[in-house]
């Protein structure tokens, strides 16, 4: 699955769902679902067709596809109507129109706390209890992201997991034997592995940590540093946690090292992420932080390149966290204006709780199988590479984003500081951090009083 840099804002929209969503949606059809209990609906008549929106797109999209057809070929009761392409502005417009698919997925969870708070999508959980599915067959974080205050409005279809790449080549030409472990071993194998134009230029660049180039967000970062993001009453901490300064400061003078503008203008010189040219792919960049998703990537686009994958560097004075990593993954619910939530949640239920079918949409989309179960199929095609992905999603340690009641709102405002940061254009780091935490509380307190922030 493809991963937007800066997660959808969807909030604004949202504060307006609960009222709009309740138009057009069967009120017989929740509990139509919970008396056929895990068995599918009679066909009594002409197949019934249900619309299932996704974000997918391209080959990821027939992937999805075929596994969309087996369900379809084995319920003569239904018709899987598959649109791709699909953001979360998509969703949040026709939720609030009242003209909803039956069942829609998003690529980002951390709008979970939005869905479920405004109605936006029924509350899964006595579906589930009905059909005898615990969330206990999600690891932990997954649990998480799919719910926000008790409501179960989601449920998780793969996972992403991040982690290390490397380009084996270019580290053995500067005799590194293995991964870095630490930021410490990070930081200097990226300063021997960066070369320059005759002009002093970039020209392969070690590894860049840029917020906003490729995956670079903070939350990947936060795992590694054991930053937390609130504290027990859901304030905001980067002021706080001294792990958020620590972070940044690395970061920061890595940056230095290169030059900004040295670097912002080598960014602009180099492939799409999405793209063959991609920088990693190419060798223009030594070392990077990716999701699960460029194994098939490298496959299908530079099958010769020679790199591995490993768990992400962690802070050094926490050896502890390696091994883990940043995980997130797409979503599926049914919204509340949905026509036909009964058959959308048979289909919702096989496309996250089925082994096989969890086991072929990993092998063809290269994204995390997201129950226990399915991690350890045997119908997944057996990848050095891509294990490394399903290790760091089942890691004890590993996190993922505050689902909050305000969506991805925070991740904005501290998304913006960070620009600001890198750009040198932050004298007061404290400050600003303890500024960005007032503005993310006030934020979350319009929210869950029911106001767009």
């Amino acid at each position: 699955m493809r991963r937007a840099l800066t997660a959808t804002l969807v909030t604004c929209g949202l504060a307006l769902v609960a009222v709009g969503c309740g138009g057009g949606s069967d009120s017989k059809a929740t509990s139509t679902a919970a008396s056929e209990g895990t068995g599918t609906a009679a066909a009594t008549g002409p197949a019934q067709k249900i619309t299932l929106w996704v974000g997918w797109s391209d080959r990821e999209l027939d992937v999805f596809k075929k596994v969309v057809g087996e369900y379809d070929a084995a319920h003569p009761e239904v018709t899987v109507d598959l649109v791709g392409g699909i953001d979360d502005d998509k969703i949040t417009a026709a939720m609030r129109s009242g003209n909803a698919p039956d069942a829609v997925s998003s690529f980002t969870s951390s709008n979970v706390g939005a869905y479920c708070s405004s109605g936006g999508w029924i509350d899964l959980e006595p579906l589930m209890k009905q059909d005898g599915i615990d969330a206990s067959i999600f690891p932990a974080p997954a649990q998480y992201y799919t719910q926000y205050n008790g409501v179960r409005c989601a449920l998780p279809i793969l996972a992403d997991a991040y982690g290390f790449y490397y380009n084996k080549d270019l580290l053995a030409k500067a005799g590194a034997t293995a991964p870095p472990k630490t930021f410490t071993e990070l930081t200097a194998l990226a300063k021997k592995l960066t070369t320059r134009k005759a002009d002093g230029s970039l020209d392969v660049v070690g590894f860049d940590p840029f917020f906003g180039f490729f995956q670079n967000t903070p939350g990947v970062y936060a795992t590694l540093y054991g930053a937390q993001w609130q504290d027990a009453d859901g304030n905001s901490t980067l002021s706080s946690d001294p792990a958020w300064a620590k972070m940044m400061t690395w970061q920061k003078d890595l940056i230095d090292f290169y030059g900004y503008d040295n670097l912002v203008k080598w960014q602009a010189g180099v492939g799409d992420e999405f793209s063959a040219s991609n920088a990693f792919e190419t060798g223009k960049l030594a070392m990077n932080m990716d999701g699960e998703w460029r194994v098939a990537f490298i496959a299908n686009e530079h099958p010769d390149l020679q790199y591995g994958t490993a768990p992400a560097p962690v802070d050094d004075a926490k050896p502890d966290l390696y091994g883990s990593g940043y995980i997130n993954g797409t979503i599926i619910g049914i919204p509340k204006a949905a026509k036909h939530q009964d058959l959308a949640w048979q289909l919702v239920k096989y496309l996250t709780t089925d082994d096989k079918a969890l086991a072929e949409l990993a092998n063809g989309l290269r994204n995390v199988p997201s129950t226990a179960s399915s991690a350890k199929s045997p119908d997944l095609i057996p990848d050095p590479a891509f294990a490394t992905f399903i290790d760091v999603f089942n890691h004890p340690k590993s996190t993922t984003e505050p689902i909050t009641a305000a969506g991805s709102g925070y991740l904005d405002l501290f998304t913006s500081l960070l620009a600001n940061w890198q750009a040198g254009k932050v004298g007061d780091l404290q400050g600003s951090l303890a500024k960005v935490d007032r503005q993310i509380d006030d934020q979350r307190k319009q929210a869950e009083a029911g106001q767009a922030p």
